[in-house]
C-alpha cells in the first residue's frame, strides 16, 4: 500500500514525515467517507443542505487523495499540486469546523434542514457522531497542512543545497554596499 514507500534510494531525507503525512491523509479519507455514510443514513436521497454536506466531504476526500498523490511524486512535479492542496485543505478545514459547531449547537434545527426520515432522537445521535467526525477532520486537516508545509520546506531546502551549495552560512551582502547607507544603519 501507500505506507510501504521505499526511501533507500536517497530520494527523501524525511521519510517519517512522509509516512505520517500519508497516514494522516488516509485517516482523513476514512473519516470523510464515514461522514458521508452517516449523512446518507439520515436520508437516502439528501436534501439541498445534505447535498452540500456530502459535497464538502467529497472535496475533503479529493484533497486527501491529491495530498497522497503529491507526496508520492518527485519534487519537481509535486510543486504544482502544493498550492492547490493547501487552498483546498484550508477551505475544507474552515467549513468542517463550521459544520461541527453548527451540529453541536443546534442539532434539531440542522436535522430539520436535512429533512430526515428517522426519529428526532436517533437523528440527533447520528448528527452528533457526524459532528464528532467533523471535529476530527478539522484537526486532521490542520495537521495535514502543517506536514505539507514541512515537506515542501524540506524539498525547497534540498533543491537549494543542490543548486547553490550550502546557503545557511552565506553572507547577506558585501561590506562595500553597507558603507553607502546612512549613519544609523551602518554597523
Amino acid at each position: 500500500m501507500g505506507l510501504s514507500i521505499d526511501y533507500s534510494a536517497g530520494e527523501c531525507s524525511h521519510p517519517y514525515t512522509h509516512k505520517i503525512f500519508i497516514l494522516t491523509n488516509y485517516v482523513l479519507l476514512g473519516a470523510a467517507s464515514s461522514c458521508i455514510f452517516l449523512t446518507l443514513s439520515l436520508r437516502l436521497f439528501p436534501s439541498f443542505v445534505g447535498f452540500l454536506l456530502i459535497l464538502l466531504h467529497i472535496i475533503t476526500i479529493v484533497g486527501a487523495i491529491s495530498g497522497c498523490a503529491a507526496a508520492g511524486r518527485s519534487a519537481p512535479s509535486a510543486r504544482k499540486f502544493y498550492g492547490a492542496h493547501m487552498v483546498a485543505t484550508v477551505l475544507t478545514a474552515i467549513f468542517q469546523g463550521s459544520v461541527s459547531v453548527l451540529i453541536f449547537t443546534r442539532p434539531s434545527d440542522f436535522l430539520n434542514h436535512l429533512k430526515s426520515y428517522v426519529r428526532e432522537e436517533d437523528g440527533v445521535v447520528i448528527l452528533k457522531l457526524a459532528g464528532g467526525l467533523c471535529v476530527v477532520m478539522f484537526c486532521l486537516e490542520w495537521v495535514v497542512l502543517t506536514l505539507a508545509f514541512f515537506l515542501n520546506y524540506y524539498a525547497y531546502m534540498e533543491r537549494k543545497e543542490i543548486n547553490g551549495g550550502d546557503m545557511r552560512s552565506a553572507k547577506v551582502g558585501d561590506e562595500e554596499d553597507l558603507k553607502n547607507w546612512p549613519w544609523p544603519f551602518q554597523v
